[in-house]
């Protein structure tokens, strides 16, 4: 089953699959926050910093299973897969959206 994801987050996730850095980075906004592995990652700098390092170490590629609007954020559960214990693991990402942009990302 195809999942119709909004654009920005779509492109997030068809960049993530290349392992392209600059691609995954694109739909985010200036001043958006990512949390992943109990860490804040706050502003478009350490965003790429995260984005690179994770991309590095984990090779990860995601096929999003599921989505759902939940309390203002879109909720999408991926099955990631790549370099680490336990692959393939299903993993929650939830995006926040504003003005055509990943304003936020939690993923857990």
């Amino acid at each position: 089953m195809t999942i119709i994801l909004p654009a920005p987050v779509a492109g997030y996730f068809a960049a993530k699959n290349r392992h392209d850095v600059d691609g995954m980075l694109a739909p985010f906004a200036a001043a958006a926050a990512v949390r992943d592995e109990g860490r804040a990652h706050e502003g478009r700098a350490a965003i790429r910093a995260w984005m690179e390092e994770t991309t590095k170490k984990y090779r990860v590629t995601v096929v999003p299973e599921a989505a759902a609007e939940e309390g203002g954020r879109l909720v999408v559960t991926g099955l990631v897969s790549g370099d680490f214990p336990g692959s393939p693991a299903r993993l929650t990402y939830r995006f926040v959206l504003a003005d055509g942009a990943i304003a936020g990302l939690e993923i857990g």
